[in-house]
């Protein structure tokens, strides 16, 4: 069956983020927020590559139990990791840990357990800053992720597929997207095709979408377009989030609308934590 490889350091998984970094970027995220969708998107990033650093360390370091790239697309599309991984598009995650460009106290947002949030400073590596310029080149970041996992896929035949991971706020300015998406999902290997899972962080409003499994329920014609640009979730991911309290059918796909900013962490962190991890 498909999405079963062991995640292991002689068979690692492949995490590519595809990260909207247009003009529009530097608006304010919806519900209220000090902070613009820029800021606000590169504390998570930070954050989930700190949390990818702790669960591949052991007593002995930090195991490569991953492949990480981080690329932006705005006025120019690339690499966007900062400080000694400038340029690099695909780091093993032992390198990743080792390399923060710098260590800030940043006020992280958590949840109180009893549906409120909180704050609470913690020291957080910053690999990837905030950039807001230009248009919405999308066809040809995704171009660019296809390159990357062809390459990526070709030296692992046996690990568990890629997953990329692409989060816009707005339509594509370079064309239409969505035959750039589907030569993405036909990349495969042993274990099954490149999962491709979208977030869209939409200016025009709208109730959240999580994992939602027809495309009927969102009134955005391009988080539609969106909807049918993501894989399927896989099984375990399924399960995963039927754990986290999120409704889930068989044929859900991985892809939010507009969700908050927990909501987002808590899609990047069931995107990105296959079971399968030995």
């Amino acid at each position: 069956m498909a999405y079963h490889a062991e995640i292991s350091r002689s068979n690692p998984a492949c995490i590519l983020f595809l990260i909207d970094q247009s003009g529009s970027m530097a608006d304010p995220w919806s519900g209220g927020r000090e902070k613009n969708k820029s800021d606000e998107l590169a504390l998570i990033i930070n954050r989930l590559l700190r949390e990818l650093c702790i669960s591949s360390a052991r007593a002995e370091g930090v195991r490569d139990y991953f492949n990480v790239g981080v690329i932006g697309y705005g006025s120019q599309v690339g690499p966007a990791f900062s400080g000694p991984l400038a340029g690099r598009e695909m780091v093993p995650i032992s390198e990743v840990a080792l390399s923060p460009d710098r260590v800030e106290d940043i006020i992280k947002k958590t949840e109180d357990g009893a549906g409120g949030i909180v704050d609470q400073t913690i020291r957080l590596p910053i690999w990837f800053d905030p950039v807001s310029s230009g248009g919405t080149p999308m066809c040809q970041a995704l171009g660019h992720a296809y390159s990357i996992t062809e390459r990526w896929l070709a030296k692992n035949q046996n690990s568990f597929p890629p997953i990329v991971i692409n989060i816009t706020d707005g339509e594509s300015t370079d064309g239409d997207p969505v035959a750039a998406a589907s030569r993405i999902r036909e990349l495969a290997n042993n274990d099954g095709n490149v999962l491709l899972f979208n977030i869209h962080i939409s200016a025009q409003g709208g109730e959240p979408e999580m994992f939602p499994d027809d495309e009927q329920q969102l009134r955005d014609e391009f988080a539609r377009t969106l909807f049918l640009m993501s894989s399927p979730l896989p099984e375990s991911m399924i399960a995963q989030a039927r754990r986290e309290g999120f409704k889930v059918s068989g044929s859900s796909r991985g892809f939010v609308f507009n969700s908050d900013i927990i909501g987002v962490i808590r899609f990047l962190e069931i995107g990105t934590k296959p079971s399968n991890l030995r």
